[in-house]
């Protein structure tokens, strides 16, 4: 399974690497080291994690979460797959995307729990670019 960096990490919640820092301090999200004494996160826990940040701060005030041509940068939080459809979750900061897709498109990209990738988004469509 990935493992993240506590800077990684922090740019997919839309923090500041400092914030994820005192929440991995605080024991909210369990890290452990690497064979160079970097913390890091992993990528299920981090998935876990992302949703409750994001449920957390949908009923606070926040600052808008912009990005460049519509892209929104995450973690991949559920993968459900039908004999020819898929479900895709992706947990970007705050947002929670969901992206319909083919269970072949899925297959193709390795998409799974944990993953970062990347929800692009053009009128009513969520495309997803594995990152």
């Amino acid at each position: 399974m990935q493992s993240y960096t506590i800077g990684q990490a922090a740019r997919l919640l839309g923090v500041s690497p400092d914030t994820a820092r005192r929440w991995a301090d605080a024991g909210r999200v369990a890290t452990h080291r690497d064979e160079t004494g970097r913390r890091l996160i992993d990528g299920r826990a981090l998935a876990a994690f992302s949703i409750e940040v994001g449920q957390s701060a949908a009923g606070e005030e926040e600052t808008p979460y912009t990005s460049v041509r519509n892209a929104f940068p995450g973690i991949v939080t559920a993968v459900k797959l039908g004999d020819v459809a898929a479900q895709v979750e992706i947990q970007a900061g705050p947002h929670r995307l969901v992206s319909l897709l083919t269970r072949e498109a899925v297959e193709e990209l390795g998409l799974e729990v944990g993953m970062r990738a990347t929800a692009r988004v053009k009128s009513t469509s969520v495309h997803i670019d594995r990152t």
